[in-house]
C-alpha cells in the first residue's frame, strides 16, 4: 500500500499542481482568504495544496479552476507543449487604483504580463500619485519588488526609512517590509514595479 501510495505521489508530482495553484493565485493579486471565499475551501487547505502537502481531489480542483477561470487541462497539459510568451499591446492595458474603493491612492497600474500563463514575476506599470495628507497606508506581500523609475520624483518608504528616487534610479528590497510611495512636486512620476513571490 505505502508503495502505491509513493507512485501515486510522484506521478502527481510532476504536474506541480501546488506551484500551479500559487502562481494562479498570485497572478491575480489573491489571498488565501479571499480564495477561500470564492471557492468554498478553507485557507489552511488551500495552502496545504499550494505547497503540495496534499493532492486536490479532482471536484476541488475544479472548484479552484472555476474561481480562476481556467479548465482542469490547464493543470495537466504537457510543459512542453504551454504557450511560454504573452504579449500586452498598449491598448490592451486596463488601469486601475492601487485598490478598488480607495479615495486616496499612492499609485494606478497597469498589468504588463497579464496574459502569460505560468508566471514566475508579476511586472507593473505605476502611475505615482501625491495623496492628499501626511497618512500613507504601507502595504506588503510576500517576496521581493523591484522597482525602476521612468520619470518624476518617487520617495519610497521601506519600514521607517525613506528613499528618494530621480528618473532612472532603481531600488530592489524584500516586500514582507512594510512600504509606501508617494510622488514627489507636481509632476507625473511612472515606474515600472516587478514583483517576485
Amino acid at each position: 500500500m505505502a508503495v502505491a501510495n509513493e507512485t501515486i505521489s510522484e506521478g502527481l508530482g510532476r504536474y506541480s499542481i501546488g506551484e500551479k495553484l500559487r502562481t494562479l493565485r498570485l497572478g491575480k493579486s489573491m489571498g488565501l482568504v479571499e480564495l477561500g471565499k470564492h471557492t468554498g475551501l478553507s485557507a489552511g487547505l488551500l495552502s496545504k495544496l499550494e505547497r503540495g502537502q496534499l493532492f486536490p481531489t479532482l471536484p476541488t480542483l475544479l472548484r479552484i479552476a472555476m474561481a480562476y477561470g481556467v479548465g482542469l487541462d490547464y493543470f495537466f497539459t504537457d510543459e512542453r507543449k504551454r504557450h511560454v510568451v504573452g504579449i500586452v499591446r498598449g491598448e490592451e492595458r486596463v488601469r486601475f487604483p492601487e485598490q478598488p474603493g480607495m479615495r486616496d491612492v499612492q499609485y494606478f497600474f497597469e498589468c504588463l504580463d497579464y496574459k502569460s500563463t505560468e508566471r514566475k514575476l508579476s511586472a507593473y506599470l505605476a502611475d505615482f500619485q501625491e495623496p492628499p495628507g501626511e497618512k500613507l497606508k504601507p502595504h506588503t506581500h510576500a517576496g521581493v519588488e523591484f522597482l525602476y523609475v521612468l520619470k518624476g520624483s518617487l520617495t519610497i518608504k521601506i519600514g521607517s526609512d525613506e528613499y528618494a528616487l530621480e528618473a532612472e534610479d532603481s531600488i530592489y528590497f524584500d516586500s514582507s517590509v512594510p512600504h509606501s510611495y508617494r510622488r514627489r512636486g507636481s509632476k507625473p512620476c511612472t515606474g515600472v514595479i516587478v514583483a517576485v513571490p
